[in-house]
Order: C-alpha cells, then structure tokens, then sequence
C-alpha cells in the first residue's frame, strides 16, 4: 500500500479494518503523527486525547478480531466539536473553564457514535457557545484555514475546528451543529463536505444548547459519499427508523434544479458567484434542468435572522439561568451581540417562532416542482485574521459568512455544501444544495450524483498548502 491509509474513501477503510488489511491502531497512529506534525500550525484541537483514543482503537481491533461489527465507524478517527458532552472529557463550550458536570453525560446523537467503537481523537476548538461564523475566539488559539499558507485565515465557525482536523489528517469524520451555517461554513471555507438535516430529526440533548429552536447536530466528511455512509448509520440509531442507505446517486438528466437569484446572489464576491455558476452549467450540460424560482421569503427569513430572530434570546437565557457569570468573562464579540438582545418574553418568542413556520410553509410549497435548489454556501472568502479584528470588521464579515447558510435554518430547510472550485485568493468555494424538510436521503443522492460529476474535494480542488 502507497500514501496513508486514513487518505482512503471511508467504504474502503472499512473494507480494510474488516478484512484485516490495516488496523484501527494503525490508522490511530496516522491520525496521530499528522496530529503532531500539523497540531501546532493548525490549531484544530482545544484537548488531543491521547490515552482514550489509543485505548479505543486497541477494543476496536479487539472487537474485530471477535467478529464483533458495531457499524462503519469502528476503529476510525473521529473529532468531537467542543459543544457535545463526552463523559470522560470536560466540555468548555469555548469559553475559559470547564461547563457543569452535567456537560459530561453522553447524550443520543453522540452515543449513535460512540455506539459504533470510534476513535475519539478529541475535541476541537469553536466559536465561544457557537455564536458566530467566523471561527474567532479571543480564549483559545484560532483554527488556521490550511488552504493560505502565507495568511492565517479564518476556517468558519462556530465548528472552526472541524474542517481543519480532516484536513490534518487526524480524523476522517467531524462532529459538528448547525444553527445558522455551523456546520456548512467551515466545511465551505476548508473545501470538505458538511450536513445540516431538519431540526428535530436527531437530538440534541447533550450539546450545548445555542438555540434549542434552531440548533441541529451535524458532521463534516471529506467526500459526499462518507457523508452518506455517516448518515445512513447515524439516522437508524436517532430515529429509530431502518435504514435507507444511499446506495446510488441521483440521475442529473432527469434532476429540475431550482435557481434563486434573489439575496443568495446578491452580495456575493464575483469569483464565488461565476465559481458556482460554472458548476452548474456543467449540471445543465449533463442533462440536470435549471428553474427559476422566486421566492420572496427567503427575504423574510434573513430579516428575521438580523433581528435576532429567537438565537441570541435563547442564548442569553441559557447563560443567564444555567451559567450566571459566564456572559460577563465571554469573548468581547460575544458580548457585544448579545448586549443589544433583550430577552424576548415567552409571547415575542411564540410570534418569531409562528412567523418561521408560516415562511417555512409557505417556501416548502413553492419547492414542490424542482429536486433541490443550490447557491453559494458562503458568499465571501475566508478573511484574514488581522482583517476582522475589529469589532465592526467582525460584526460586517460575520454577517457575511453566514448570510446564505442561515436561510436553511430558518425555512426549516436541509442542506448540504459540497467544494466545487477554489477562488481568486485560492480558498475553497462551496456549492450549497438546500432540499424540503426531512428529504435528506433525497438531498444525499442528489449531491453524490453531483460529486460524481465534479469529482471528490482532492480531485476538484487539489491538495491545500497546509493539509495532510
């Protein structure tokens, strides 16, 4: 065998874990040394666990050995966002200290992971209560966007460090949560693949709660097709449903694409828009059908987002009731957003939550006649460091980062972004695709179809400067 293993697709290193081919302590060791060789440039980690995920590899080889198949994760490296309770590991949420133990209690989403003998890496650095989409936080070292070697750029948040640990090599699957682009915008600015699915269909219990109204839990993978075979597995347990693998991607000639041009388009960079344009006339040349569609409540929903809709209300309430003190010591840009959101009394709360559902109705109707409607994920390119360093930079960049992932949310929408082409500045350009509530086995043959077509991030996008 050539290169590392933990390079490979995720159905071939299972293929390789099961037959013998490569142990789950030896792709422990990849994941490590790549750890090690990139850990201090990238800052991907808050905590690398080294102990448990030595000893967690070692029981995964012991359960093969057995005959004992818990899922396809078993013995592959998998980081851990910083919001999800691990009950062996402190969860700090980004901020300064250590949350209340009750932040240590493995809830369902993580255990439909934990169930399957991963290797837990660690836990990777966020945004300071997953409030921001830039991936900044003034506690902790700042996750380094791999693709500028000269820069630090930013890798996108609040799951900053997700991106990053797939692209150090010492993971191959990311946990994450998407609130307004959590998860889809550092999988966007890294070049990887990122799902955000219907609220309410997984769990949340034990994470961290952003907005219970809006907060899903997610993953980052480095192909379309991993994230298929991550969903299938992941969903059976949270659901309680059979599986319905993903076994095939969707026909483009017979796909209708939904096109709006109204704000996903509207303050995009030139490069971004022409990037994701291209990509889908090669859609259009395969056969896929192109719609235009006019849908004004994307208008309403992003309105909503910049009135606060109810994220910084929820926000404000869990600090102020679960962790009295912490808002006073958070990151100043965390501070200063919060600091002009009121709590909203329990009858704003049910109109803003009305309003959404009324949008989200109405938008869903509107979608009956195309197969997935796609813009860019992020708008922008990754900003240096030292760009967004003051306060307005910030509060204007932030915006700006999550100004077409947070439509999904908000219309109740799933998602999924995929890399389709680097941009002038040579950072990752993501093509978002945006599906009707709970249609994500849909979503997902549809975009491994379009993965088929544009080839894998590698493929597309090459090798970053900083990657493993």
């Amino acid at each position: 065998m050539t290169g590392r293993w933990t390079d490979k697709p995720l159905a071939e290193l299972g293929q390789a874990l099961r037959s013998g081919d490569v142990l789950a302590v030896d792709l422990y060791e990849e994941a490590r040394d790549a750890h090690e060789k990139f850990g201090g440039t990238l800052s991907a980690y808050r905590v690398w666990d080294k102990t448990h995920a030595l000893s967690q590899a070692q029981a995964a080889d012991a359960a093969f050995k057995a005959g004992e198949d818990n899922g396809p994760l078993q013995g592959l490296p998998v980081s851990v966002k910083d919001l999800f309770a691990v009950d062996y590991l402190d969860t700090f949420a980004g901020s300064t200290k250590a949350l209340p133990e009750k932040w240590t209690r493995d809830g369902p989403f993580f255990t439909a992971f934990r169930k399957q003998c991963p290797v837990i890496t660690g836990k990777t650095h966020m945004v300071e209560f997953a409030f921001g989409g830039l991936g900044t936080n003034s506690h902790w070292p700042i996750p380094r966007n791999p693709w500028d070697a000269e820069n630090h750029r930013v890798a996108g948040g609040s799951s900053s460090g997700a991106g990053v640990s797939l692209h150090e090599g010492s993971a191959i699957v990311a946990l994450g949560t998407d609130t307004a682009g959590s998860v889809r915008v550092p999988a966007s600015m890294t070049g990887t693949v990122g799902l955000k699915v219907t609220a309410g269909r997984w769990p949340i219990e034990g994470i961290v709660p952003l907005s219970p109204t809006l907060d899903t839990p997610g993953f980052l993978t480095r192909s379309v097709a991993d994230a298929a075979i991550v969903f299938e597995t992941v969903d059976a347990y949270c659901t309680g449903r059979e599986p319905k693998p993903v076994v095939s991607a969707a026909e483009l000639s017979s796909l209708r694409i939904g096109i709006v041009e109204r704000h996903f388009w509207d303050e995009c960079d030139d490069d971004i828009a022409e990037a994701v344009r291209r990509s889908v006339g090669e859609l259009e040349s395969a056969g896929a059908t192109l719609v235009q569609l006019d849908i004004p409540e994307v208008d309403d929903a992003f309105d909503l987002f910049c009135q606060g809709s109810v994220v910084a209300s929820e926000l404000r309430h869990f600090l102020n009731t679960e962790l009295l003190g912490w808002l006073e010591i958070a990151d100043p840009n965390i501070v200063a957003r919060l600091a002009n959101a009121h709590e909203l009394d329990s009858e704003e709360i049910q109109q803003r939550r009305a309003r959404m559902s009324q949008i989200a109705a109405s938008t869903h109707a509107k979608l009956q006649d195309v197969d997935v409607v796609i813009s860019p994920t992020v708008p922008i390119t990754p900003p240096k460091l030292s760009d967004v360093a003051e306060p307005k930079s910030y509060l204007k960049a932030n915006l700006a980062s999550l100004r077409n992932t947070c439509i999904a949310n908000l219309l109740k929408l799933c998602a999924i972004t995929l890399p389709v082409a680097l941009d002038r500045k040579g950072m990752p350009v993501g093509f978002q695709c945006m599906a009707p509530a709970n249609a994500e086995e849909r979503l997902l043959a549809i975009a491994l179809a379009f993965e088929r077509k544009f080839g894998t991030a590698r493929e597309r996008l090459g090798k970053p400067p900083l990657g493993a």
